[in-house]
């Protein structure tokens, strides 16, 4: 019998520690644990290195050492520096093994696999669902079978991407579970337990079991693929081709249960696209976790029209069982917006308050996520959207509404109009892939956002900070001019802000030096930190 082949996969570095960034690290290696499931169930010896554990040239030089004598090496990306992590290791990797099948997957590369395929760094591409794709490749390894054989892959052919027959997408009877022995849970905890880590990108809020500023330990978890919805500015569509296929109620319910009692984790981060989908699976699961015992707190993701549809008992068991955190894409206020970027029928403007009003009224935060300046949105619709964030937060507290310039995402209709109609150059190398998409600061061109909307947005984030309590400990006369700035819409004349940064200044407080703008900054890039953590506090004395 002939020996299984050796595998690496290689989970990249979302965010550049070089610069003293770092992630949340209840961001566990999930795309890597899903694809190894089969693999690892048929003997084959899978090493997983998450990146994010170590130093830019650790990962890396992990990366190569566990290559030796391994016929495969996979990669993965979402977008911004995952893109360029994940292309450096790889680079590295072939330099050391020429002969070694490099393969890279995800979000990213399923839609640019030619900026992959043309470096000569790799073998194939990955299209999509990955895990019967990662099968039949190791089984094309096993018998030496060229990877044209295997359905949904890119191949560089003749200076050419060559895309072999699509693969289905399958559900969740068709996979294996998570194979969680292939990684050490006690480095995650350990750097979840220290002091300071909530203020990782990407954190979310303290649960209410640990008070709103403590550190807890809390594990991510897949349990739905795709998206149904057709939305223009995601890529979602052409990946998954709009199929949502969802880990039955009791599934998630088994596994997760076996988890705690191995782990004793306090949350657990569902990072589905759209888990919120089918009302039933929702409702199942949290009468499940109540009727089982089972005691930790959960965020997730979920829709609007979702939500709205919801009967009150299905909201009540969510809260009851321990959802603290509703992640939802609100998007844009304006029905013409709305239709054009294909948000569901029926999703006016008055929707997402009425969402967020059915959730702050259990103590649930809404985490709501807008974009302004889409191609050829206008002024006013720009202003629409930050004045119903604005209008949100004022009616409900718990809300973090944060509002994002818009980026173009390789692979969406939003991203061909932008090429199309405004000239857009998008980069040309994984390099600088990598050091885009940086959703919270970045706009995708000059103009594109107008300077009257810029000072709204700017303000916007100043006063929802103080209205937090997040740019210092005490409720005093800045924190209720700021309360009353939101709940008015007044930003004409902020004089307070001028005077609080310049007695800040002068006094030369540490914490808070920056300028308004500096400081806007800040509290975009570290969005969870910021409000979400703010708006934690807020629903922790609603709940």
């Amino acid at each position: 019998m002939s020996r299984k082949p050796k595998i690496v996969l290689y989970q990249s570095q979302q965010v550049n520690q070089e610069l003293g960034q770092f992630t949340s690290f209840d961001m566990l290696p999930l795309e890597m644990l899903h694809i190894a499931a089969i693999p690892d169930a048929e003997g084959c010896e899978v090493v997983i290195i998450d990146a994010s554990l170590y130093s830019h040239e650790e990962g890396h030089r992990r990366a190569v050492e566990a290559c030796e004598g391994a016929a495969f090496f996979g990669t993965t990306a979402i977008l911004g520096y995952m893109v360029a992590d994940g292309h450096h290791a790889a680079q590295k990797v072939r330099a050391a093994y020429p002969d070694i099948t490099i393969v890279a997957g995800g979000w990213f590369p399923s839609c640019l696999p030619e900026a992959y395929l043309e470096t000569g760094v790799y073998d194939a591409v990955c299209l999509g669902q990955g895990e019967i794709t990662m099968r039949d490749m190791v089984h094309a390894i096993e018998s030496g079978a060229p990877l044209d054989e295997v359905n949904g892959l890119a191949l560089w052919r003749d200076g050419q991407v060559v895309r072999t027959d699509a693969r289905t997408v399958v559900g969740w009877n068709d996979l294996l579970r998570a194979p969680w022995h292939l990684i050490d849970i006690e480095p995650y905890r350990e750097r979840q337990l220290r002091p300071g880590a909530r203020h990782a990108r990407n954190r979310m809020p303290s649960p209410p079991s640990v008070g709103g500023n403590g550190n807890y330990f809390g594990i991510s978890y897949f349990a739905s693929y795709g998206c149904p919805e057709p939305c223009s500015f995601c890529c979602s569509p052409l990946v998954t081709n709009r199929r949502w296929k969802a880990m039955p109620a009791d599934a998630m319910l088994d596994d997760l249960a076996d988890l705690k009692e191995r782990w004793n984790f306090d949350v657990v981060r569902f990072q589905d696209a759209n888990w919120g989908v089918a009302e039933k699976r929702v409702a199942d699961f949290a009468n499940g976790m109540l009727e089982r015992g089972l005691k930790f707190e959960w965020s997730t993701t979920m829709e609007v029209n979702n939500i709205l549809r919801y009967k009150k008992e299905t909201l009540d068991a969510c809260a009851e069982s321990g959802l603290y955190v509703a992640c939802v894409g609100a998007e844009t206020a304006e029905q013409e917006m709305m239709d054009r970027i294909g948000k569901p029928i029926g999703q006016d403007s008055d929707d997402t308050l009425r969402a967020a009003r059915e959730l702050h009224d259990r103590g649930i935060i809404t985490s709501l996520t807008y974009i302004i300046g889409y191609p050829d949105e206008t002024e006013a619709s720009m202003l629409a959207t930050l004045d119903q964030a604005r209008r949100i937060l004022a009616e409900c507290p718990s809300v973090s509404a944060h509002v994002y310039p818009f980026r173009p995402i390789p692979g969406s209709d939003e991203y061909e109009r932008a090429l199309r109609d405004h000239g857009y150059q998008p980069p040309t190398t994984l390099d600088e892939w990598g050091a885009q998409l940086e959703y919270h600061v970045m706009e995708t061109w000059d103009g594109n956002i107008p300077e009257s909307v810029n000072r709204v947005w700017r303000l916007y984030y100043q006063y929802a900070s103080f209205m937090h309590g997040l740019v210092r400990p005490k409720r005093g006369l800045m924190e209720r001019m700021a309360q009353w700035r939101i709940r008015s819409g007044n930003y004409r004349a902020p004089y307070e802000l001028k005077a609080f940064y310049l007695v800040d200044k002068l006094f030369g407080r540490k914490a808070h030096r920056e300028d308004e703008k500096q400081t806007w900054i800040m509290h975009a890039e570290n969005e969870r930190v910021t409000m979400v953590d703010g708006a934690a506090a807020q629903s922790a004395s609603v709940r």
